[in-house]
């Protein structure tokens, strides 16, 4: 029988308007709309056979919905993550606490390393992590000596104009890299690239088989992907584009649950 796959995700805080932006002017959200946006999103992943693990949420923490950032996951391992930003190292504490209740061996990254989740992009046996703002080259150490044991090929991407590297990329499964040209790194970093013609085109989330969850804001993209054979599930999440996030940000998918959760 398959293994249950799982999703960690947080509801979005009540302080969720005042949530940090670096890269775009800030604009007024609204967080009655962000919550129903939110519950749609979580909705898709558990209609897409993912059965979402609800971290609580932390009022006081107003970037706390995008719990990508807060975790990163390969295997049997968890490693727990330190912002660049403080405001959001309180974040952690509740997510490492849901990850060592899925049995999860857990690592963290320590001071003076920085590390973000939404920096780090899994395809194959290769790990791409985004070097800039958020992530540091001590971080990108730590995480080599967390995962480099398990096999992966870690790989440093600098970063410019973007918050993080999955901000700028993502990737299909068949490992192909989807990014906006004037904000993607160098494409030679990536074994095959595929330009996009809208920025949230460049953020997929793989549901399973040739499902995509992408933001509702890539017509475009869309279409393009599905005249390469994919299935895109559009989801409105405009809210949370107003503080620079995408659908990768909203969950931790749990591909390969250790064997005791």
């Amino acid at each position: 029988m398959p293994q249950e796959r799982k999703a960690l995700v947080r509801p979005p805080a009540a302080r969720l308007a005042d949530g940090l932006v670096t890269h775009v002017d800030r604009v007024p959200v609204d967080r009655d709309l962000a919550v129903r946006q939110w519950a749609e999103y979580v909705r898709v992943l558990r209609d897409g056979g993912w059965q979402p693990v609800e971290v609580p949420a932390q009022e006081d923490c107003p970037d706390s919905v995008f719990v990508e950032d807060a975790v990163v996951v390969l295997g049997a391992t968890a490693l727990v993550c330190r912002s660049a930003a403080p405001s959001r190292r309180a974040e952690t504490p509740a997510v490492e606490e849901a990850v060592r209740a899925l049995g999860y061996t857990v690592r963290r990254i320590e001071a003076p390393g920085t590390l973000d989740g939404g920096d780090v992009l899994k395809s194959g046996g290769t790990v791409h992590v985004g070097l800039g703002g958020r992530t540091n080259e001590e971080g990108v150490r730590q995480l080599r000596a967390a995962f480099e044991p398990l096999g992966a090929r870690v790989v440093p991407v600098p970063l410019t104009g973007v918050l993080h590297l999955k901000s700028a990329v993502t990737a299909l499964p068949d490992g192909t890299v989807l990014g906006l040209p004037r904000l993607a790194p160098d494409p030679s970093y990536f074994p095959r690239f595929l330009p996009v013609p809208e920025e949230a085109g460049a953020h997929v989330v793989l549901l399973g088989g040739d499902r995509l969850l992408m933001a509702a804001s890539a017509p475009r993209t869309a279409e393009l992907l599905a005249d390469r054979g994919y299935e895109p599930v559009p989801v409105d999440i405009g809210e949370f584009e107003k503080l620079e996030g995408c659908v990768t940000c909203l969950s931790v998918r749990l591909r390969d649950l250790p064997a005791s959760a």
